[in-house]
């Protein structure tokens, strides 16, 4: 009689996990992104791509922003704390 209720348990909370697993992956799936503007696109903090190359030319292009955008960060003094 125990491990029919311990078998009835685990049934019922697999059915809900089950439920919740289903209900998260449909609202997931709803999910949509806003649109960007050309505005938006060429603004400073997003980085402008050239959209008629290829995938390899748009990934070198990012490797490179990523390198000057590292190289500006680390020419940046480092503030030194005040020793009072």
């Amino acid at each position: 009689m125990k491990a029919l209720f311990g078998l009835v348990g685990l049934l019922i909370v697999l059915a809900v996990v089950g439920l919740l697993a289903k209900k998260q992956m449909s609202s997931v799936n709803e999910i949509k992104l806003p649109s960007v503007s050309a505005a938006e696109a060429t603004s400073p903090l997003t980085p402008a791509l050239n959209p008629s190359g290829n995938v390899q030319q748009q990934s070198h292009q990012i490797q490179q922003q990523f390198k000057a955008a590292a190289d500006a960060a680390l020419q940046q003094a480092r503030p030194m704390p005040d020793d009072k």
